[in-house]
């Protein structure tokens, strides 16, 4: 990739109360200015060696911003400079911020427990081998679900009748995906998939709808997805999947209505479900160019093809959110659920979700969040999220800090892998959470 000079748009250093009224001061001194240099070395390198063509960073704690700056562009074409308003696609943060934050509400509230099971909630998968999983099991992953399913794949074929996608390129091969290329060959299900609206079909991409009835075969495969071990760590999209559809079910509300509750109650308004219907397409952050299912660049749209096939709400991922928006929910976090003095979340549930509960059997994730093995890096404590799309966000509610770390490092491909072989995000978060 071409180098990229280092764009920065400084927005603030020690910013205080982004919302948070507290000013006791109970955590060591951050030193702002080191900081700022070794931040900006790092993604100064990145922008050079094209981890990604720019990012949007955070650091605070829970009651000040210590370091809000934009960094590079939003593709490489290097037309536009990323600003505080751009929105990125969280990928599997979405898991957290999204679904396991309105459990969480609903959990405060007396609406649900973790302990429920499957089928209780959601009556299509009774008599099913899932029946019995709970909410805790997908939340902890350890459900035994298989990593993912493509149900996307099942909308496709090949008139040829040869694979969908070949390591080598040929005449037949051309277009590049993954590390794989396409066939030229692919023809869409039109019984399931229509290139015009249609009533009662689900918009999964700018000019692709969908047919519900396909919803069927989704569940279906999903109900015999158990292949693995029930109890031991298996991180799987399914298991969000199956969050949305009961919490769904338990209340009568939508994902994406439930989750813009708290969203409204924080006063956040850059988060949320297809982006589309809040912001204007100029302040999205593209992704990739998708040369097999959708056959365009995305922008605007979920990259992750489950979250587009459920019209780009889904428990998996489809979140997209500025790092100002997500420095809010961090900051609620880590004032034991209050924000501007609203009860958003109760302290027991956060302490709750934010353990380990498995460590003695050597599983360190929280209820939804993201936790590892104590380290150097990550304090026994620490907990947050990674996303796909190259997206960051840890916590630590012993010293108070947050760290958020917005990227496209899949523009233009999902190929490029270098900010994980750089072990970026952890980095930078070793040095803020020394």
């Amino acid at each position: 990739m071409k180098k990229i000079p280092l764009a920065l748009v400084f927005v603030s250093t020690l910013v205080l109360g982004i919302g948070c009224s507290s000013t006791k001061k109970a955590y060591t001194v951050f030193d702002t200015q080191q900081n700022e240099i070794f931040i900006d070395s790092m993604m100064a390198n990145a922008l050079d060696k094209g981890f990604f063509p720019g990012a949007q960073i955070i650091v605070g704690n829970k009651d000040s911003v210590f370091l809000n700056k934009n960094y590079g562009f939003h593709d490489y074409s290097k037309k536009e400079l990323v600003t505080s308003a751009d929105v990125y696609d969280l990928a599997s943060m979405s898991k957290v911020l999204g679904a396991t934050l309105v459990t969480m509400r609903l959990v405060s509230d007396g609406e649900i427990n973790v302990n429920e099971k499957l089928a209780d909630i959601v009556p299509i998968y009774k008599n099913t081998a899932i029946a019995d999983l709970t909410i805790f099991e997908f939340l902890t992953h350890t459900s035994g679900l298989t990593p993912s399913i493509t149900f996307y794949q099942s909308l496709l074929s090949t008139s040829d009748g040869l694979p969908f996608l070949n390591k080598e390129k040929s005449e037949n091969y051309i277009e590049s995906f993954d590390n794989m290329y396409v066939s030229k060959n692919i023809l869409y299900d039109d019984q399931y998939l229509a290139f015009e609206p249609k009533a009662n079909y689900v918009k999964v991409f700018k000019n692709m709808w969908l047919n519900p009835e396909f919803y069927k075969i989704v569940y279906q495969k999903i109900s015999k997805a158990n292949t693995n071990k029930r109890g031991e760590y298996l991180y799987s999209d399914l298991n969000l999947l199956l969050v949305k559809q009961m919490i769904e079910a338990k209340t009568n509300k939508k994902l994406d209505q439930l989750a813009h509750i708290q969203y409204t109650e924080m006063g956040i308004k850059n988060i949320g479900f297809n982006p589309l219907n809040w912001t204007s397409n100029k302040n999205v952050i593209p992704t990739e160019i998708d040369n097999f299912f959708r056959k365009d660049t995305i922008k605007g749209y979920v990259h992750d093809e489950a979250a587009a096939i459920f019209g780009g709400v889904s428990g998996n991922a489809g979140l997209f959110a500025n790092a100002s928006s997500i420095a809010v929910i961090c900051q609620m976090l880590l004032n034991k659920g209050k924000y501007e003095g609203k009860k958003i979340i109760k302290s027991r549930v956060i302490k709750e979700y934010t353990k380990s509960p498995l460590s003695k059997k050597g599983i360190y994730r929280g209820l939804g969040f993201d936790k590892r093995k104590p380290s150097e890096i990550y304090k026994k404590n620490d907990f947050g999220h990674t996303g796909f799309t190259g997206t960051f966000f840890f916590l630590n509610p012993d010293s108070g800090r947050f760290l958020i770390i917005l990227s496209n490092r899949v523009n233009p491909s999902r190929t490029n892998r270098l900010m994980y072989k750089d072990d970026f995000s952890s980095k930078i978060w070793q040095q803020i959470n020394k």
